[in-house]
């Protein structure tokens, strides 16, 4: 039997997605997961309710929170992925030859597990085959505590500021990031709608510029977020993701990417007037 999945963005909107399957419906010990089939989107992920991923659009996403950073930082070696069980970032870090180690670092070990298991075409480089990963079923504020200045990227692959995700969007969690990247190091972190999430994005970008010297927003298109128009902070330490962009190494990449290019990359930092105003100084 064909269902209708809703997730409200708001208490007057949202998105519905017909589902056909119910592949996995579990809780852990921090939330609840459940991996679907849908018409439109094929398989989805949610977490206790909220839709993460999608085998159709997750490309954007993931595209969208690695090559930026890996395309600026000039010689990016060690990555830590902060969440993302799904594994998508970490296979597009893969795809970068420089790196010699890329570590997730996911608090629910049940999404690593059912990703695998349901999502292969995103969880393809964490089934413990590739000497390049690791994997820590860990708290990332722990994680980083014990790692100082140890990355050149961090990327904050979250949920939203609701359950065990909270800490990732305060001014303390940016100062602990800020210490385990190495002296020229960038942070990359999903910063949520600016068409629904205005107050949260003022807040975050607000803790980040205390924390950071260079701090950027900037937007893709992902069709199953709220809005459709999402967006992720460029936090750095040294580099500016326009005027240090590699645009040459980008062009020449010897892997395909779906979404990104270097033509998108400059132009997704050129923001909408609305959402450059609410993050202003």
């Amino acid at each position: 039997m064909d269902l209708w999945y809703t997730e409200k963005h708001t208490d007057n909107a949202g998105i519905t997605i017909k589902t056909t399957e119910t592949l996995f419906s579990g809780k852990s010990k921090y939330q609840q997961l459940d991996i679907v089939d849908t018409l439109e989107f094929g398989r989805m992920m949610l977490l206790d309710g909220l839709v993460m991923v999608t085998e159709r659009d997750e490309f954007i996403y993931h595209d969208m929170i690695v090559h930026p950073a890996l395309f600026t930082h000039p010689n990016p070696k060690k990555v830590l992925v902060i969440g993302g069980g799904d594994g998508g970032s970490i296979r597009e870090i893969m795809k970068h030859p420089e790196v010699e180690l890329a570590v997730l670092c996911e608090i629910d070990g049940l999404v690593i597990e059912k990703s695998i298991e349901f999502l292969p075409s995103m969880a393809v480089e964490i089934d413990g085959n590739n000497p390049r990963v690791k994997l820590h079923v860990d708290d990332g504020l722990a994680y980083i505590r014990d790692h100082q200045k140890e990355f050149d990227i961090i990327l904050v692959d979250s949920t939203d500021p609701i359950g065990p995700a909270v800490g990732l969007f305060e001014e303390n969690f940016y100062r602990l990031v800020f210490t385990a990247l190495k002296d020229d190091g960038i942070m990359i972190a999903q910063s949520e709608s600016p068409f629904y999430h205005a107050k949260i994005q003022k807040n975050m970008y607000q803790s980040l510029r205390a924390v950071f010297p260079i701090v950027e927003m900037y937007q893709a298109f992902v069709p199953t977020y709220p809005s459709g128009f999402w967006s992720f902070a460029f936090a750095s330490k040294a580099y500016h993701p326009i005027t240090d962009f590699d645009r040459d190494r980008s062009a020449k990449r010897n892997f395909h990417t779906h979404y990104y290019n270097e033509d998108l990359h400059l132009g997704a930092f050129m923001l909408p007037t609305f959402a450059r105003d609410n993050i202003a100084k």
